[in-house]
């Protein structure tokens, strides 16, 4: 998935201004929030809790944003209560898209993700129409300019991961979701520093798109990330380099 895992590095870049990292802030604080809810606010005894605080802290999420979502999410704040929900659906070029959101209005947001889809040419689809194109995997990145390549991997398998590659600067973990959390436990135990970790879609195979298809694609993807509600949104895309710099740039 060399496209998306470029688009996720364009993501990070342009996430760096003031409106962006304000945009970014308010998803990881749902998710703390929602991950509260479910199972305490002890992030000890709640790893969603403690992955979704790891991921906040690692994108400079100031302490009292962090406790302030907590405390909606135990109740020791007011706060809006959020539901989990997902939509599939195809871009431009016959990429297959995932996304995942917390909402507190499914009928806006399933409007609104629709409307999206359907200006930047693209189908949102049935429940299942595209989910059997990925599989569900524990993702742990690490900085992969401060840990030696074999020895993060052999703490890694040691830790009971499944896999792990190189894109561009950071090395990924790749787990079955049964070990997410262990391995967590086990790389930190062993003295390595995790950068982002989730529990997401892994494409089983790519889709190549190119030119005018790329980048209306990239546009859809960019707007659906934009939208307060999504989450993550993943894809089987595979795009080509010229399309990407044209973004980054």
């Amino acid at each position: 998935m060399a496209g998306h895992s470029k688009w996720a590095q364009i993501k990070r870049q342009k996430a760096r201004n003031d409106q962006a990292r304000g945009k970014m802030f308010s998803k990881l604080a749902r998710e703390i929030t929602v991950a509260a809810r479910q199972a305490g606010g002890d992030p000890g005894f709640n790893p969603r809790l403690r992955t979704a605080i790891d991921n906040a802290k690692a994108e400079n999420m100031p302490n009292e944003n962090i406790d302030r979502a907590i405390k909606r999410g135990t109740g020791a704040l007011p706060g809006t209560s959020f539901e989990e929900c997902t939509y599939e659906g195809y871009g431009p070029g016959g990429a297959a898209l995932f996304l995942e959101c917390l909402t507190d209005n499914q009928n806006r947001t399933v409007a609104e993700i629709r409307h999206i889809f359907d200006k930047r040419g693209g189908n949102l689809g049935q429940s299942g129409s595209v989910a059997w194109m990925f599989d569900r995997l524990g993702q742990i990145h690490v900085d992969a300019a401060r840990y030696d390549e074999e020895a993060l991997l052999e703490a890694a398998m040691l830790a009971g991961a499944a896999d792990m590659r190189r894109e561009e600067d950071v090395f990924v973990i790749t787990c079955q979701p049964a070990d997410f959390h262990a391995v967590q436990e086990g790389l930190r135990e062993a003295g390595i520093e995790i950068r982002e970790a989730e529990l997401g879609m892994v494409a089983k195979s790519d889709v190549r798109v190119e030119g005018r298809d790329a980048e209306r694609l990239i546009g859809l993807l960019g707007a659906l990330e934009e939208h307060d509600d999504v989450q993550r949104v993943y894809s089987n895309m595979d795009v080509d380099e010229e399309a990407l710099a044209a973004v980054a740039s």
